[in-house]
């Protein structure tokens, strides 16, 4: 914005609003196999890597699409953006409720991984163009905690719907949403107060490849990108797909706890989400020491739950729940890492860099769990014995040595780079 009024405070709150209700049904498309994946086993009659290829794929598209994301929303605006994102996650949708066969609903969760992949980036852009600079650490995390709201909506409503009217209405129901919110997006949401479309200049494609590598060659992007490598991937292990079976087969609790476990996680990424934001927004040099605190705490409890003889007791899958879940607005701090490290043109290109490391990370431990799984279960199948899950979510442990010691190695690297780039905020990590 330059030389305009800043926009309303209400306005703004009703443009971000309606652009964050993409993103969380965007949240509740991506978790919403998690508590349909014993379901889904019985309906396409496959096995638990195969299971786990459903994911495998969403996710991969996901990460794949983020660089291409952030450069169509540099270039084209997150309105246009938003909306293609939210008619493609709408079909696919409708083509898994409708799917008959494994091949169809692979198709559909991939074409949900589309759809998915071009929704955050474009609302964070809406953040930083309509809202002053102080209030943006706060939005952020805003955005990345209300949108949680959807996981919560997969967890027990879906349990429910899933028992109540079977899987077609139930997902059938879920992609008409889409329709209602993109009427939504198309009367409310502006790319900036001052225009309702913002488009970027037309640029070869070797241009926008040597952006990428600007953004890439600055240690802010990468400290970014390592910060959300090593924090979500736990949670959206858990919510994504492998978290019901964990609780049920792995720790011996009922179908209702397994829900109410997965919807405490859920609670508490939103409590946490804004009291990070909050924090950062007024301490922005401790970014990087909050990330590795977070990750230590993810690593000591789960230790804990897979050391322990026998089942966990309950108060320490909900230690767990909270802990992992925390890892969530964790994450977040990776993105503002990327924002006060690059310049505004490329802000949308550097955020597309950093948001795939936790996916490229979960993706990998949705694999290997499911191999896991299949190699310490006797006979195949879904009868998962609890020992197969300790040996399955204990391969999460050499991702967060990974993550941590680039972390605290970019770390080092910004910080003797701050008379570098930067924008809006000092550079501190």
């Amino acid at each position: 914005m330059t030389g305009q009024p800043a926009p309303r405070f209400a306005v703004s709150i009703g443009v971000w609003a309606v652009a964050l209700s993409v993103y969380v049904l965007a949240v509740f498309h991506r978790s919403s196999l998690a508590v349909a994946g014993l379901a889904a086993s019985e309906r396409f009659d496959i096995s638990a890597s195969q299971l786990a290829t459903f994911t495998m794929l969403q996710l991969l598209v996901y990460a794949l699409m983020q660089m291409p994301v952030g450069l169509l929303v540099d270039r084209f605006g997150p309105r246009t953006v938003l909306l293609t994102g939210l008619a493609m996650m709408t079909a696919a949708q409708t083509l898994f409720a409708l799917a008959d066969s494994y091949a169809l609903a692979l198709l559909a969760r991939v074409v949900v991984g589309a759809g998915d992949a071009m929704v955050f980036i474009c609302v964070l852009r809406v953040v930083s163009s309509w809202f002053p600079v102080r209030r943006i650490p706060v939005f952020t995390q805003l955005t990345g905690t209300v949108g949680q709201l959807g996981a919560l909506a997969a967890a027990a409503p879906m349990t429910w719907a899933l028992g109540a009217v079977g899987w077609t209405r139930a997902y059938l129901v879920a992609a008409a949403l889409g329709l209602l919110i993109g009427v939504a997006v198309l009367l409310v949401v502006r790319d900036s107060p001052e225009e309702r479309h913002v488009r970027g200049p037309s640029t070869s494609p070797r241009a926008l490849v040597g952006g990428l590598v600007e953004a890439w060659r600055l240690p802010g992007t990468r400290l970014g990108f390592w910060v959300h490598f090593c924090t979500p991937f736990s949670a959206n292990l858990l919510t994504m797909l492998w978290g019901y079976p964990f609780f049920v087969k792995g720790e011996g609790r009922t179908p209702g706890e397994a829900g109410l476990l997965l919807s405490l996680m859920v609670l508490t990424f939103i409590v946490a989400g804004p009291v990070i934001g909050w924090y950062i927004g007024n301490n922005p040099w401790h970014r990087s020491t909050i990330v590795l605190s977070v990750v230590a705490a993810m690593v000591l409890t789960w230790a804990v739950v897979l050391a322990w003889p026998g089942s966990a007791p309950m108060w320490l899958l909900v230690v767990l729940v909270v802990v992992v879940a925390i890892g969530g607005p964790a994450s977040v701090i990776g993105f503002d890492i990327g924002r006060t490290s690059n310049p505004v043109e490329r802000l949308a290109s550097a955020t597309g860099i950093i948001n795939q490391a936790g996916f490229y990370a979960t993706l990998l431990l949705v694999i290997l769990v499911g191999v896991v799984l299949d190699w310490r279960t006797p006979g195949g199948g879904t009868d998962y014995p609890p020992e197969a899950f300790t040996w399955a979510m204990s391969v999460q442990f050499p991702f967060w040595a990974l993550g941590l010691l680039q972390t605290w190695r970019y770390r080092r690297r910004a910080r003797s780079a701050l008379g570098g780039v930067a924008t809006q905020v000092p550079a501190t990590f």
